[in-house]
């Protein structure tokens, strides 16, 4: 056998070996906490995202190639400088050896709050929070105490349990009692505010420290400090995404089995599913036409910003036959068959689709059909639904990146920063373009979702398109995720600025003023 041969005959054994001895999740978590890494860390040195350690340590997933190899030898050294004491890792311990506890996750590296398959928070025994050392009966998933959803009082005004945080209490020990003064609770607003300061803090030091950063790299050059950050756009919107997850109530999966029809044919072929990317251009008006007809063209600012605000689904998608699917509740992928549009004069809200027939589409499209179906619109007949790939879904998954990003960029915007403005731009348009089957991002791999935030980019659009028209403008073209050209004084309608509820006039090298003029043709 050759020397090669044995080599790979050896590191097969030793892979073996690591497997034998694969501790638990529970263990996995404690090497780490015990040798003070932060889960980046451990991500970083075996090559995969902080989201995969985290799902290796909670135990919703094993550890596998490539990361494994190298992540199993990792807990070995760990293991050897801080043996187990926890009956967890240990096994059964005897009366008079009491299991020692461990310390204390970090405020970052706390476990998510544990939710029961009914929604509900988990619940158990009175004991101090692990954060605040406020007793409350809620539990993280690893069972310590932890108030959900950043609910932890503020140090100065909140009264605190007898015994302190750092207290070691043996885990068959009986339950802390509440404190006889009971802690003040904030309302649900004074909540929301907290947990949104906090948030907007930590993405406010993020993002100007990683822009001081760069400048001083560049030794003050702003073009090549903004390239370097456009280059580490995505690692940092990745990070952000996790702390902005922190304390979420859903639990997603980043990596579920697809069907095949969220699968690209191959590179050269286009996706299967029909975003409904706009191309309308009004059939009574034309550039080649003589006329005086004024034109506007209207920009929609950060549109893939606004649509992170979208029904996504949260877990592994499951087939429907018919309109078994369609839930108000549940979100993925559709194959309909839609109802002709009889409006030419309004873009169609298909996009411009040449080819008749039965087509995928994504929820945030069939939301607008629907929409557009019904009683409030009456525009057109509810489309035939053939089979859906859908999951329970919800609303709000993205909507606190999405506010610390906008509220990222308005500050940006209010100070003129034009490299922080397009560092903003550059996470969250690379985040949402590298979150389907995408080299450059491997904490996550979801296409479905990629295609419903570009359909609602484009559905937004549109709705703006209907309020034009029905304000009296005559919509002339509407393309892309942002840009609307409209006739008829527009100011009367949107409000003008560069905020995400706003609309400017669009400038481009061919009309610098934003401003052209069509003729009509004949109808």
């Amino acid at each position: 056998m050759s020397e090669g041969q044995l080599d790979s005959v050896e590191a097969l054994l030793e892979e073996a070996r690591l497997m034998a001895w694969m501790p638990s999740p529970v263990e996995r978590l404690r090497l780490r906490e015990a040798a003070g890494l932060s889960r980046a860390q451990v991500a970083a040195a075996v090559g995969v995202g902080r989201q995969t350690v985290a799902n290796w340590e909670s135990g919703e997933t094993d550890p596998q190639p490539p990361g494994r190899g190298k992540y199993l030898k990792l807990l070995k050294g760990l293991a050897e400088i801080h043996p187990a004491s926890s009956p967890e890792a240990a096994g059964p311990h005897t009366p008079d050896e009491p299991p020692t506890p461990q310390p204390l996750p970090s405020a970052r590296e706390l476990p998510p709050t544990a939710f029961r398959p009914d929604g509900l928070v988990a619940q158990g025994d009175p004991e101090p929070c692990i954060r605040c050392g406020v007793v409350t009966p809620f539990k993280a998933t690893d069972g310590r105490s932890l108030h959900p959803g950043a609910m932890c009082q503020p140090l100065a005004d909140t009264p605190r349990a007898a015994t302190p945080v750092v207290a070691q209490v043996p885990a068959l020990a009986a339950p802390v009692q509440p404190s006889p003064t009971p802690a003040r609770v904030p309302s649900r607003p004074q909540r929301r505010a907290q947990s949104s300061a906090r948030a907007q803090a930590e993405t406010n030091t993020l993002i100007t420290g990683a822009v001081h950063e760069e400048l001083e790299r560049a030794e003050g050059d702003a073009d090549v400090a903004l390239q370097a950050l456009v280059k580490r756009a995505i690692p940092d919107v990745m990070r952000l995404f996790e702390e902005t997850r922190a304390t979420a109530r859903y639990q997603y999966t980043a990596y579920p089995s697809l069907p095949d029809i969220l699968h690209k044919p191959s590179k050269r072929e286009p996706d299967q599913i029909w975003e409904a990317r706009p191309n309308f251009h009004h059939p009574h008006y034309s550039l080649k036409a003589a006329g005086d007809v004024q034109v506007t063209a209207l920009d929609a600012n950060a549109a893939y910003l606004s649509a992170l605000k979208c029904w996504l689904p949260i877990g592994k998608l499951e087939h429907h036959a018919g309109s078994d699917g369609v839930d108000a509740k549940r979100s993925g992928v559709h194959l309909i068959t839609p109802a002709p549009w009889n409006h030419p004069h309004l873009p169609d809200p298909l996009g411009d689709r040449e080819e008749p027939g039965a087509l995928w589409i994504t929820d945030a499209t069939l939301r607008l059909l629907l929409r557009l179906s019904g009683p409030k619109y009456g525009l057109i007949e509810a489309p035939t639904v053939h089979e859906s790939w859908t999951s329970g879904a919800t609303e709000n998954f993205l909507d606190a990146l999405r506010k610390v990003l906008a509220a990222a960029r308005e500050t940006a915007l209010a100070e003129d920063d034009s490299i922080a403005e397009g560092y903003v731009k550059a996470m969250y348009s690379k985040f949402i373009s590298t979150m389907g089957e995408s080299i450059h991002n491997r904490e996550i791999q979801r296409p479905d979702w990629m295609h419903i935030i570009h359909s609602q980019a484009y559905a937004n659009l549109w709705g703006k398109a209907y309020k034009a028209h029905q304000a009296g403008l005559e919509v002339i073209a509407m393309m892309g995720t942002d840009e609307l050209h409209v006739v008829g004084d527009w100011r009367q309608v949107f409000t003008e600025g560069r905020g995400l509820t706003q609309m400017k006039v669009k400038h481009s090298d061919a009309k610098a003023s934003g401003e052209y003029t069509v003729g009509r043709v004949a109808r």
